[in-house]
């Protein structure tokens, strides 16, 4: 993919495979499912809580990378990998961006009710992309 195709399309709102390295000993990298935003030329950013396990692990190695993948009407994907360059309190307005980015509107309000109350507190941490990988198997 081209640059442009592969920004383009991590700007799509896919589910990502987040990684990081794990903080603990004998543990792989921790990979979980997150929403994530990104406008092309940007940086990406997630939210998480701030003491959970991926925003632990996040601060201590200082980067993590991100998989964005679909399998219809094509095999396509767009890793990318970098520093985490902030670290700010997330506020409502980043959850309804989010929110917004993957839910049907009629289910926005509800959702960022329900998560402001009961997900504790969240960050959202900015990664500057840095490395890329991605590939298109088109029509196969």
């Amino acid at each position: 993919m081209t640059p442009e195709e592969r920004e383009r399309f991590l700007a799509e709102p896919h589910v990502a495979a987040l990684a990081v390295n794990a903080t603990e000993q004998d543990r792989s990298p921790l990979t979980v499912p997150i929403w994530y935003q990104y406008r092309p030329g940007g940086d990406v950013w997630i939210m998480t809580g701030r003491d959970s396990r991926k925003g632990k692990a996040i601060a201590a190695a200082e980067r993590f990378c991100l998989m964005a993948d679909r399998v219809s009407p094509t095999v396509r994907y767009v890793s990318v990998e970098g520093p985490a360059v902030s670290t700010v309190p997330a506020t409502r307005e980043h959850l309804v961006e989010m929110a917004s980015r993957y839910l049907a509107a009629e289910k926005v309000a509800g959702y960022v009710d329900f998560a402001w109350k009961e997900h504790g507190e969240q960050v959202v941490i900015h990664m500057r992309p840095q490395r890329w990988l991605s590939s298109d198997l088109g029509e196969v």
